[in-house]
């Protein structure tokens, strides 16, 4: 594993410790929207966690953790459990990676240089043209 995520700076304080902030900068680097990656983060150094545990370890708001989680969730890379409630009220859903985060970071790997074989392509082409004008 790249980084122990799993230790929380503080003893369990809320929010990511900094070699998860650092995670997600080189997430969001590499194309992972910033909100997708702090949520992908925050489930990669936990069993499970609700959207409230998101909203509160990643940073978020309500709407920026349904969001991420629906992306997540569309990329196969996490999996919803409900959760029972003994009372009325709005349903509670848990949230865990679907695959190892070593993983997930390999399909992001890959993604990204497939970015920059069609990026270098493109050049390819560029010059190609370039030529042709002269």
């Amino acid at each position: 594993m790249l980084y122990n995520i799993n230790s929380r700076g503080g003893g369990g304080t809320a929010g990511l410790s900094e070699k998860e902030e650092e995670l997600v900068g080189l997430l969001s680097s590499m194309g992972v929207a910033r909100n997708v990656a702090r949520a992908l983060v925050c489930l990669a150094g936990r069993e499970e966690a609700t959207s409230t545990q998101l909203e509160k370890d990643a940073g978020l708001r309500q709407p920026e953790v349904s969001t991420a989680i629906n992306e997540l969730r569309e990329r196969g890379w996490v999996a919803k459990r409900d959760i029972k409630r003994e009372r009325k009220g709005r349903p509670v859903h848990s949230y865990r990676l679907a695959m190892p985060f070593e993983e997930i970071l390999a399909i992001v790997e890959e993604m990204e240089r497939a970015r920059i074989a069609r990026m270098e392509e493109g050049l390819r082409k560029l010059r190609a043209v370039m030529k042709k004008g002269r």
